[in-house]
C-alpha cells in the first residue's frame, strides 16, 4: 500500500491547521503540523534569512521522513516547501539552492490550496493579511509548475472540510467503496 502525501497549503488565516487535523482524523492518517509557526512563535525576536533556512531544512526532513513510512496510508502536511519558497522570494528576493533541489526530488500526491475566503484573524505570527490574494495566486502558479493535481478548497466550517474530503477522495477513487448502489435498480 502506498502512502498518500497531501499538502494543505494557502495564505495565512485560511484554515490550514484545522483542515490538516480534521483530514487526518477522517482518513485515519498522520497530521504534520506547520513547523514555521512553532519556530517563529518561540523565537523571541524577528526572524532572519537564516531562520527561514532552518525552517526549510526541517520541512524537507519531515517530508522525506514520511516517504519511508510504509505503515501509514495518509500523511497530511500543514503547509509545504512552496510556501517557504514564496516566503524567501517575497522577503529576501532569493531562494537557497538546497530548497530548489529538495522541491525537485520531493513530491506530493495532492495539493489542497485553501482560498482566502475566510475572514482574516490576526495573531502574533501572522503578517500578510493585506496580500492574501496575491500570495494565493503565487502558490497556485508554483503548484501548477509541479504538475501535481490540486484542488482549491472553499467554503466555511463543515462545508470547507467536506470539500477537502471530496478532493482527497479523488486521488483514492480506485479504492473507494461504492456506497451508492441506486444505479443497480435501473
Amino acid at each position: 500500500s502506498s502512502v498518500y502525501k497531501i499538502s494543505i497549503t494557502g495564505p495565512e488565516s485560511t484554515g490550514k491547521s484545522l483542515l490538516t487535523e480534521a483530514l487526518a482524523a477522517h482518513f485515519g492518517g498522520i497530521s504534520v503540523p506547520e513547523y514555521a509557526r512553532e519556530y517563529v512563535e518561540n523565537l523571541g525576536r524577528d526572524y532572519t534569512y537564516d531562520d527561514v533556512c532552518t525552517i526549510a531544512k526541517k520541512q524537507i526532513e519531515e517530508i522525506e521522513f514520511y516517504d519511508q513510512q510504509p505503515d501509514c496510508r495518509f500523511v497530511f502536511f500543514d503547509t509545504d516547501l512552496i510556501i517557504t519558497k514564496v516566503w524567501f522570494e517575497y522577503c529576501y528576493g532569493k531562494v537557497p539552492e538546497f530548497l530548489t533541489k529538495a522541491m525537485e526530488r520531493t513530491h506530493f500526491d495532492l495539493f489542497l490550496l485553501c482560498a482566502p475566503d475566510l475572514p482574516w484573524i490576526p495573531d502574533p505570527v501572522r503578517e500578510n493579511g493585506n496580500i492574501r490574494n496575491l500570495l494565493f495566486e503565487r502558490y497556485r502558479a508554483e503548484i501548477e509548475l509541479t504538475g501535481t493535481q490540486y484542488h482549491i478548497v472553499t467554503g466555511s466550517g463543515i462545508a470547507r472540510c467536506q470539500n477537502a474530503i471530496k478532493a482527497v477522495n479523488t486521488i483514492t477513487n480506485c479504492e473507494l467503496q461504492i456506497t451508492d448502489t441506486s444505479y443497480l435498480d435501473t
